[in-house]
């Protein structure tokens, strides 16, 4: 059975699970509350990307950093 064209026109909010029609001035969230809410967890900490690091040059980056901060340590320990 093919949907509503105003079932589409709805999804739930992210933060508390309420309805929200497409024409809310706060969708995707239903109120500030929860808009601020979920700025909250992003602030803090609480959302994170949980997959690795696959591109090549983002790693050569990494690589290059790490070996400057080792060298930096074994130079100070050389006097």
């Amino acid at each position: 059975m093919a949907k509503k064209s105003s079932e589409l026109a709805a999804l739930r909010c992210p933060t508390c699970r309420t309805l929200v029609l497409a024409d809310d001035p706060n969708l995707p969230f239903c109120s500030e509350r929860c808009r601020s809410i979920d700025l909250g967890k992003w602030a803090s900490g609480a959302y994170r990307i949980s997959s690795p690091i696959l591109d090549p040059e983002v790693l050569e980056g990494l690589d290059a950093a790490q070996l400057q901060r080792g060298q930096g340590r074994q130079d100070d320990h050389e006097d």
